[in-house]
């Protein structure tokens, strides 16, 4: 087995702020805008922000919705340690408006009812983030990683729905060396991940691994082997990684558009 180089992550932390200079410069915006989770990859995406640009050219976003408000404090403290400014958005009376107006998914299987009501929550964010960039002259930075992208954990058209993806390469135990490495408190890094698309709801717990088994299984699909680091992988595991690997295919594709004169259109 090839044993990996190691990572100077203080480094890959430079480039990586090296590349949001060029895309702010490329873009003509005057400043970054992202939501503020309370979460680590939120955090490491703000840290990262900060060092490409300078706190004054970032806005963290604030967005409860009948959320934990553990999750605003973290988030609260992630911006004085960046030293950000930060805009608060309840978004809980809209998220109840929306919901009222709704028709009711009781006609919906269980699992997709769930669904349908999850998401509402990440587009109002998504929605509120844009309004800000407009409004500040800004460019939305998504805060998704490798991990979750790989088997569709995010929303589509929700925290799916930015202009840049710093750390979409890095898988979930990469962003939190990346934090280490510039300066996200230790009470983000080591809390347990959540969306906060329900009262208690947990990503891993949702996902049905923890993010180790993840990144291992995402590996392991990877490199073609059933070996990564002598940890042994549950052949069940692995399979359940592929599947939703598979299923999530159409979030990481183009929007399928119709083209005239195509060979496929031609043959109708």
């Amino acid at each position: 087995m090839v044993t990996p180089e190691p990572v100077d992550y203080n480094l890959l932390a430079d480039e990586i702020a090296g590349w949001l200079r060029d895309r702010l410069a490329e873009s003509g915006a005057e400043r970054f805008v992202l939501g503020l989770s309370g979460g680590v990859d939120s955090a490491t995406v703000c840290g990262l922000c900060v060092r490409a640009a300078g706190a004054e050219k970032v806005l963290g976003v604030i967005m409860p919705s009948n959320s934990d408000p553990i999750d605003a404090e973290h988030a609260a403290l992630v911006a004085e340690e960046f030293d950000v400014e930060t805009v608060r958005v309840d978004l809980t009376p809209a998220t109840d408006a929306l919901f009222a107006a709704l028709p009711s998914p009781e006609h919906s299987s269980q699992e997709r009812a769930t669904l349908a009501v999850a998401n509402v929550r990440p587009r109002l964010r998504m929605t509120t983030l844009y309004f800000l960039a407009n409004a500040r002259g800004g460019i939305v930075v998504g805060t998704g990683n490798k991990s979750e992208a790989l088997i569709g954990y995010y929303t589509k058209y929700g925290d799916g729905g930015v202009d840049l993806l710093p750390i979409l390469d890095l898988y979930k135990h990469e962003v939190r060396s990346v934090a280490t490495a510039i300066g996200v408190p230790q009470a983000i890094i080591t809390k347990s991940p959540s969306a906060g698309l329900w009262p208690g709801q947990t990503d891993e717990a949702e996902i049905g691994m923890s993010y180790d088994q993840l990144d291992a299984a995402l590996s392991t699909l990877k490199r073609g082997t059933t070996e990564l680091n002598h940890q042994e992988l549950d052949s069940a595991l692995i399979a359940k990684v592929e599947r939703m690997h598979q299923n999530s295919a159409h979030k990481r594709v183009p929007i399928p558009a119709f083209q005239r004169g195509s060979p496929a259109a031609a043959a109708r």
